[in-house]
Parts: structure tokens; sequence; C-alpha cells
């Protein structure tokens, strides 16, 4: 609110004499201004002052009149001429002060009413002013003891209440300054901007629904109140109703279609809506009102990211960084994206000069080690994870990618350790099952007890582990198995399972419980133990007889092949291929070809449908008994890293796995063969996202099994 004037005087005698005629004009002048006729008092003011110019009155309300018509560079200079005649008047240094404070000259202001207040005028809006410029100068405590001597003068003094609580709000005083503006509300309930300033203080007490309904009532005041609804799309994404929050940022955006960071905010929430290109359009909009706006550019590079618009989402980091240098953050981004283009030595330097700029950015240093873990450079990688670690020491996913780091160098004895910090991850908090029961690492006697064992990820991490089922049972454990529907029937013939369950079934009584994955670390499963016999799993014999009939009779070798993973897999795009890029460089006249995937993208279905030598079942595979008497009646199974590998495996068949540069951490490096199933031949990519040099090798060793 702005400063007030002191009241204008009533005239009762000029400060020099006057002639009479001179004394009517003064009169006439002073009425003519209290009843704001500016210009005819301030030709009043001049006439006098033709004929004498030191005069006091007119010369500080000729300074008042300019305050009033906003010409405040000619209000000091004449309040100023006033108070060279008559220097011990408060008024005038009252008067001073509110020009002054205008100028944003903030200490002479107060010098001003410093001195209005030493000369003994007890005013309420000298101290209201005074508390005003103090705030400016952000002496916030002393602006408050200013305020209240205001109040203590005047007790019904609204405006004086507000500033008050706006200094409180500057102090962190947060519940004083909500009881500050609810004292103004109670003196002037029509006002909006009270409301606005109270709904922002519940916001900062993070009291969203409160602060939305202070927001509202500033809208019911002034229904066009721009910020307002800028403020309460803010404290409505807080509570996490986006939609709502679109809605109040087009409020604003209607009112105000220039409203830059309107168009930025409601960017945010469609973004947490997921919808991507409603984002980037917003943002768009921000940056076009606002060309400078760092941080819309920032966050447009994050929603082309969602987008998976990678390069476009570098050139928006970019152009965040041409606006700022420093930006620690968008450095960071910017080597996500990187990293997503499979351009990791670019990502690793994008990430070195965000910490280089913030050396305690925990997260650039876990990123920068998951690019380096893609390169293959795992020493570097774990050093960047433990960096990471010495600067947030409860930073869960930076344990939990130096454990697969670990694992993929071949540390299986630490790695495993570093394993259980999954649990702690938010994706794997969420799928933590808190049992009563005690979890069982192999510390306790389970002789004679009742475990659960669970599975937690995949379910080829389920087919994987659950190879140590009868090694559990073999320390006198009775072993109830819970696994997912897929997979019942494919293992409820497991050596050592007493009781197999489908999740989401009652389980019965129990004595412990155990992850699938946390088994190698109870069994301290080093490189060189891994429990590892040519096959574990069998086929169902009708499943079999089923498919040998559909299969008909066999005239050439039969290959089963998987070309793609779990869509929703993290990493598919790294692990699956395209099957028009595998036919051409694999299929040969002297094999039949079998498709064991369930589900075929449309795309690629008219590729399958284009080659007679290979058969696809597609929905016909109901559940993995199905797949298991495939692979069972396969003379060989190629496949992508995915879970036909590990049954095609677990079942001791001929496999030949197929992976990318940097793969999983289960399959190792700088190896052919698998520790985990003998049965299993490697083959990788010599470069990143070098699909061709597998699918060559691939090539010349099946002609040369027909040899």
């Amino acid at each position: 609110m702005p400063p007030k004037v002191t009241d204008i005087p009533v005239f009762k005698a000029a400060t020099s004499v006057l002639a009479e005629e001179a004394k009517s004009t003064l009169q006439q002048a002073l009425v003519l201004h209290q009843q704001g006729q500016l210009p005819q008092a301030q030709a009043l003011y001049d006439e006098i002052l033709k004929s004498k110019p030191d005069h006091f009155d007119s010369l500080h309300l000729s300074g008042v009149i300019a305050y009033q018509t906003k010409n405040h560079h000619k209000a000091v200079e004449l309040i100023g001429k006033a108070l060279a005649i008559n220097p011990d008047n408060a008024k005038a240094y009252s008067n001073l002060g509110v020009a002054l404070k205008e100028l944003k000259q903030f200490e002479s202001a107060l010098a001003c009413y410093n001195r209005a207040i030493a000369l003994k005028l007890n005013s309420a809006e000298v101290y209201n002013n005074r508390g005003n410029a103090l705030q400016e100068l952000r002496l916030f405590d002393a602006a408050v003891a200013s305020f209240d001597q205001a109040i203590a003068i005047r007790p019904d003094y609204a405006e004086a209440c507000f500033n008050r609580a706006n200094a409180l709000k500057e102090l962190k005083q947060l519940e004083a300054a909500v009881a500050g503006y609810d004292r103004a509300i109670a003196l002037m309930p029509d006002s909006a901007e009270v409301y606005n300033n109270r709904g922002n203080t519940l916001q900062e007490l993070r009291l969203f629904d409160a602060a939305v309904a202070s927001f509202d009532q500033a809208i019911a005041i002034r229904p066009d109140y721009t910020e307002v609804y800028l403020n309460r799309g803010n404290a409505l994404q807080e509570l996490g109703q986006f939609d709502a929050a679109v809605l109040s940022y087009d409020q604003a955006i209607a009112l105000k279609p220039d409203y830059a960071e309107a168009c930025f905010y409601r960017g945010m929430a469609l973004h947490e809506l997921k919808q991507f290109d409603a984002a980037v359009t917003s943002y768009d909009q921000a940056i076009t009102l606002k060309r400078d706006y760092t941080e819309a550019c920032f966050n447009r590079g994050d929603a082309l990211r969602g987008l998976k618009q990678f390069d476009a989402a570098v050139a928006s980091y970019e152009q965040a960084i041409a606006l700022k240098p420093d930006y620690a953050k968008a450095y960071s981004n910017r080597g996500m994206a990187l990293r997503e283009l499979k351009q990791f030595h670019a990502a690793v330097a994008s990430y070195d000069q965000a910490i280089a700029l913030k050396p305690d950015y925990a997260d650039a240093c876990f990123n920068r080690g998951n690019a380096l873990r893609e390169l293959r450079q795992l020493d570097a990688a774990v050093a960047s994870f433990d960096r990471a670690i010495a600067i947030k020491p409860d930073y869960a996913d930076a344990y939990w990618n130096k454990s697969l780091t670990l694992l993929l160098d071949g540390d299986l004895d630490n790695g495993w350790e570093f394993y259980e910090w999954r649990w702690k991850t938010d994706k794997g908090a969420s799928k933590k099952r808190n049992f009563p029961q005690p979890l069982w690492l192999g510390k306790e006697s389970l002789f004679d007890k009742t475990i659960v064992l669970h599975s937690e990820q995949g379910l080829g991490d389920t087919i994987q582990f659950c190879r140590y089922a009868r090694f559990v049972a073999d320390l006198g454990a009775k072993v109830i198995m819970e696994v997912e529907s897929p997979l019942f029937g494919l293992l409820k013939e497991l050596a050592g399972v007493s009781e197999l369950i489908v999740k989401g079934n009652t389980l019965p009584e129990f004595d412990y419980h155990c992850p699938l994955l946390s088994l190698p670390l109870a069994f301290k499963t080093g490189l060189h133990s891994i429990p590892c016999t040519e096959k574990y799993l069998c086929a169902d014999t009708g499943k079999l007889s089923y498919w040998a009939k559909k299969l008909g009779d066999k005239t050439k070798p039969r290959v089963g092949l998987v070309w793609r993973g779990n869509r929703i897999h993290n990493d598919d795009h790294n692990r699956s291929t395209l099957l028009s890029a595998l036919i051409p460089q694999i299929l040969q006249s002297d094999y039949q070809y079998v498709s064991l995937q369930k589900e075929v993208p449309d795309v690629e279905k008219a590729t399958l449908e284009a080659n007679q030598n290979m058969l696809h079942f597609g929905d016909e595979l109901k559940d993995f008994t199905d797949t298991a008497a495939l692979c069972e009646l396969m003379d060989m199974v190629i496949s992508v890293d995915t879970s036909v590998a590990h049954l095609s495996g677990a079942l001791g068949k001929p496999t030949w796995v197929l992976l990318p540069f940097s793969p999983d951490w289960r399959w190792l490096l700088y190896r052919d063969d698998s520790p985990w199933y003998p049965s299993v031949k490697l083959y990788r990519q010599k470069n990143i996202g070098d699909w061709s040099s597998v699918f060559a090798k691939v090539n010349a060793d099946l002609v040369q099994l027909q040899k």
C-alpha cells in the first residue's frame, strides 16, 4: 500500500508576516488543496511565492502537490527548500521521507522519519512509513517495532497491521504473520491483498488447503486479481491437484495474456500430469514472453526428455546454460539426455561441468557413475558412486547402482552386500514386503522351520534365482515359494519347494522370509560358488505333446527367436532389437525359425507375415509352461536378455544370448559363457549400439553348425 503524506495542515498563521491579501490567498489554496483541486491550489501557492520566495508553507505544500502528482524529485527539492527555512518542522520531514521512499532512497527516508519523531511528531502514519522504509532496508525486526508503535497510537490502523504481518513473514515468524493478517482482515475485511499475502504465508507453513481457501477469499473480493490465481495454482500443485492448478493458471493467463510466470507454472502442472506436449507448449509461451526465462528453458528440457525427444532436450538445456553459465542442474540434466542418446562420453563431460560448479552435487556424481558404467569404466563408476555417497551418506540409489557395478565386474562378495540397499530406493521400497516375521539372510538355523521365498523383480529374475530353493530345503527348512501367476505352472515341480503359492493369495504360517534375490547373499555366493547345474527346470509333458503336434514333423533344425523384452523395462531400449534388423542378418533356409514372443508390436506383424520360414503363436502362449515346451522342442534358442533367455538356460537348452555393450550385471563382462547357465553362449556388442557385429557372429556360427 502506498505511503501517505502527512495531513495537509489547516492554515493558522504564516511563518512570516504576510499581507492580509496574501493570507487570504494561502487560505484559499489550502481549501482547494484539501478538496483535491491540485492545479488550482498550486497556482495560488505560486502566486504567493512570486512575492515571497522563502514562504515555508507555500514551498512545503507545493512539494506535497509534487508528490501527489508523482513528481518525486521536485517534491524532494521543494520540501528541502522549505526545511532550509524551518528546520524544525516535523511534518515536513515526514513528507520528505515519503517522497524519498518513492525514489528508493530508503536510508535518507528513514533519517527523515527519525527526525520527525525526534521533533515529537507522535503520528501513527510516520511510524508506519518508517516501518516500510525499514522493511525495504531488510531491517525487519526494527520494522516490526515501528509498526507496533503505529498500532499503539492507533489500534485500528489496518494498514500498519498488514505491514507488520508482512515483516513477520520476512522474519519467517509465519504463525505470527498469519495472526497479523487475521487482525488486518478484521479491520479491513474487503482487502484482497491481505488475503493473498495470508495465503502465501499459509503456503510456507505447508497448510495448502488453508492457503487455497485464503486465495479463494481474495478472488471473491477481487475477481480480476491476476497474481492470486497464480498463487492459488501453486498451492493446488502442492496438494497434487494438478488439473485444478492448470485451470487456475488459465484464469491468470486469461486476465493477463503476457503473464510469463503463469505460463511457466502451468507447464510444471502439465508436466506432473505427464502431458508433456502441452507442457512444452506452455514453456514455449513463457520463453516467448520472457526470452531470458532460464527456468522455463530448463523445465522445457525435462518435458522434452519425457517425450523422448532427447536431441531437442539437449538444445533446451544448452539454452538455459547460455542464459546462466553456472547452472549446475542444467549441466546434470543435459548429461541425462546425452546418456539417452548413448553419447556417454559427452554425458560424463556434462556431469563433470555440473560437479565443477557444485562439488557437493550428489545426483550429478550418481548419474556420472551410471554413464561411466555404460562405458564399462567400472572402477571410475564405483568411485563416482562413492563420491555421491560421501556427500549424501543415505543415498540408496547410489549404493544400489554401486552394487550393480560390482556385480557386473564379478565382485559378487561385495556386490551382494550393497545389493540389499535396493529396499531403500523409491522403487524398491514400494515392493518391499513388510512381514512381521524376520528376514532370513543366512544367519539363523532353519532346521524344522518354515520359510517363505518370494519373488520381487522380473519373471526372468525369478527363474534365475528359484534354483536356490533346494539349497534352502537342504538346511532342514520347509520351503514355501510365492511367485507370479504366469510362473506357477512352470515352477510347481521345482526341487526343494514344499508349497507353491501365487502372489496375492493367503500365505500359511511361517517363521522366516527371504526375497529370491537376497538368497545369493544368504549363501555367500561367489563367482566360483554359483549353484550351477545343467538344468533345474523341466517342461510339462502334456504341453510338450501339444506343441509337438502343433509344430508338426520336423524337417529342419529349429531355432527359437526372441528379439525384444518387456517394453516397460527401464533398459528395454538398450537390450532389445528390431525383428526387421535381425531377420536379414541371421535367417537361413537351413533352419526353421519359431517366434517365442508372446506379444509383438503391430509394426512388426507385417515382418512376421512376410517370412514364411518363421512360425509365430502369440496369444496361444498362455503362460510359461507353453513357452517352456516350445523351448524344449527347439534345437537352439536365440534371445536378447529377457525372461526366455533364463527359461531356456534353466531348461539346459543350447541358448545364445545377444547382449548390449554394457549388459545387465548377471552376464558379467569379457566372456562368452555364463557361470549361471552352462548351456548359454553370449554374443556381445563390440561398440555401443552395434548390433550388426552381433548378428554377423551369430550368422557365422549358424552357418558353421550346418557344416
